[in-house]
């Protein structure tokens, strides 16, 4: 999606998703990109994707036709996406468009988003004394992936049932742990913006076992996307890389 032009000096913003094969992946990102531009009127926004969706960034700052704009990169982990991918995209679209792009730092795992994930498991009915599994898509940066542990064990110190991260793509799997034997039926809350064939082949596993499994965060993050647009603003007013 693309709303506005920017041309009233109001930078864009692009929100930069990794991209899946299943089209409901990018319908949702477009949705958080709306809720983003509700939250601030005038404010242009696009939807722009790494891989496997449309468009792309070069393609996305093309069509907004300014002279800058602001990358937000829609990622929870600080992984390879986040630190190689992102950068080289960058860097290509600004050469192919001539526009100046300021990236901001990724949605990460901060408050904002405990708070949210939090939010998910009572909407959903999880009790306190549940255990929950947090899922997460997973990496082969096993310091991302610490990272989910780290949040889980944040979440886990706040309430009384346990909190373990697992995830869809490595170990420790998700799963293997739905295969487990309970005392009580866990809740999975899922650490996804989107949903995909990931989300999709953890559901089919827990449902079965009548596990409630969260939706993806989606349009519950547009505060926090919001939030890294004006930080990346801010910081690139004081080093006199944006005008004013």
């Amino acid at each position: 999606m693309t709303q506005g032009s920017g041309r009233d000096g109001t930078r864009p913003l692009v929100g930069l998703a990794h991209g899946s094969r299943d089209p409901r992946a990018a319908v949702a990102i477009d949705e958080l990109m709306a809720a983003v531009a509700a939250l601030r009127p005038g404010l242009p926004v696009a939807s722009a994707f790494l891989d496997l969706s449309e468009p792309d960034l070069s393609t996305a700052v093309a069509r907004l036709d300014v002279p800058e704009a602001v990358v937000v990169p829609l990622l929870f982990a600080q992984a390879f996406h986040a630190r190689i991918d992102v950068p080289q995209a960058v860097v290509a679209a600004s050469a192919r468009t001539g526009t100046e792009l300021v990236t901001s730092e990724i949605i990460g795992l901060g408050p904002d988003v405990l708070g949210a994930l939090q939010d998910q498991a009572r909407q959903a009915g999880i009790t306190a004394d549940q255990e929950i599994l947090l899922l997460a898509v997973g990496t082969s940066d096993a310091a991302a992936n610490a990272a989910i542990d780290d949040l889980a064990q944040l979440w886990s110190s706040g309430r009384r049932g346990p909190v373990r991260a697992v995830f869809a793509t490595t170990a420790p799997r998700a799963t293997d742990a739905l295969a487990e034997s309970w005392t009580t039926v866990p809740g999975v809350v899922s650490l996804f913006l989107a949903p995909g064939l990931l989300l999709d082949q953890v559901r089919a596993v827990a449902e079965p076992r009548g596990v409630v499994v969260t939706p993806p965060l989606g349009t519950a993050m547009a505060r926090s996307v919001l939030d890294r647009y004006d930080a990346a603003v801010l910081a690139a007013r004081s080093a006199g890389t944006v005008p004013r």
